[in-house]
């Protein structure tokens, strides 16, 4: 059967102006045509893609990892490796741009290694999903060294190859003006939009081509927490109503008639067999509700109808508590997120024990047991 767990499972100048380019070291504007230079440090699922995403654009992306395979598979696709972070320094001009697609729990440790080695005027770029907290001390800390920091909330996923990606900023506007191209060529460009709206008062800022400076030091990381959250909100809802189609089915079959359960009203009226995959292809066309999830989900229910392919635990990297704790912090109910964030907890069976004791004190209470397997 389809579960909301297994939908989730299957299922990222001032700030809004123009960036002003400035030309400076290998960072060349886009207007010179000429190739820019940088090195990506962590060649996972979209780190990889991005250098690749920029060797297709003609720069010249050198790379590092831990992993000397996939150093070697993006050699073989033309991005110069590095076995070590000094190599991969010593083998950019100054002043060097080296961005990091690494876990938040890997920042700080590469940080440190990597610090010693870069110059002043260097600049270090934070593509993951750090806490903006992070950023701002990490900003503080390099520029205390005469380096600059950006962080950049990245978007895109697996699909950003093709597609591009989103980019958040945060950090110095020189800094992020200088390093624009970089981020038009990791950007989906002008027209990438399918959304079929105009974009209204932000026609003519860097946001109709899928980048924006979003503010100081921060600001690019705490936008893409609350889009994660946001995320997290779409795709629950998405969830349980697929769910509720699935089960529309429910009084087509006898339901078990005692004292223990309760008895599904009008039973005539839930007797739908719906197609889930079809409907959510249907959804696609002209619908209020169609979206890059809802395409997703289409494509996913194509191949695996009933998701057995998923048990429906569904992970939470972090951005959906921070978006919840910030709401707490600044006093924005956030009910829809919330509930979105804890259904996570729950798929996972963090509320076994709180459903355990349900049962333990329905039975001492009232000597209810436990029906086994539940109502069908």
């Amino acid at each position: 059967m389809v579960t909301i767990g297994r939908i989730l499972a299957a299922g990222a100048s001032a700030p809004g102006r123009e960036l002003d380019a400035n030309r400076g070291g290998h960072i060349q504007d886009t207007a010179t045509g000429r190739n820019m230079q940088i090195g990506m440090i962590g060649l996972g699922r979209m780190g990889a893609n991005m250098a690749r995403r920029l060797l297709k654009a003609g720069h010249e992306c050198r790379v590092h990892d831990l992993d000397p395979g996939a150093v070697a598979r993006l050699r073989d696709e033309g991005a110069p490796g590095a076995n070590s972070l000094r190599e991969l320094v010593q083998a950019l001009a100054p002043p060097r741009a080296l961005w990091l697609m690494v876990p938040a729990a890997a920042v700080d440790h590469t940080l440190a290694q990597l610090l010693p080695l870069l110059s002043e005027g260097d600049t270090v770029i934070d593509g993951g999903n750090s806490h903006y907290r992070d950023d701002i001390r990490r900003a503080a800390q390099l520029s205390a060294r005469g380096l600059h920091y950006l962080d950049v909330g990245t978007s895109g996923g697996v699909w950003g190859l093709e597609n591009g990606y989103c980019l958040m900023i945060g950090g110095e506007t020189s800094v992020a003006a200088r390093l624009e191209p970089i981020f038009a060529a990791l950007a989906p460009g002008a027209g990438a939009s399918k959304s079929g709206t105009s974009a209204g008062t932000t026609t003519g800022t860097t946001a109709t081509r899928g980048y924006l400076h979003c503010g100081a030091s921060g600001a690019g990381h705490f936008v893409k927490m609350v889009h994660n959250g946001i995320e997290y909100g779409l795709m629950s809802a998405y969830a349980e109503g697929l769910n509720l189609l699935s089960h529309a089915h429910a009084g087509a079959s006898d339901r078990v008639g005692d004292a223990e359960t309760a008895p599904l009203a009008q039973p005539e009226d839930y007797r739908y067999d719906f197609d889930i995959a079809a409907i959510a292809e249907l959804w696609r066309h002209g619908s209020v509700v169609r979206s890059w999830l809802l395409d997703l989900i289409a494509d996913a229910l194509s191949r695996d109808a009933a998701l057995e392919g998923f048990a429906g635990r569904v992970s939470d990297s972090g951005e959906g508590r921070w978006t919840v704790q910030a709401g707490i912090d600044t006093s924005v109910p956030m009910p829809v997120l919330s509930a979105a964030l804890f259904q996570r907890f729950a798929s996972r069976g963090e509320d076994d024990f709180a459903n355990r004791l349900l049962s333990a004190m329905r039975s001492e209470f009232g000597g209810h047991a436990e029906t086994p397997g539940g109502p069908s």
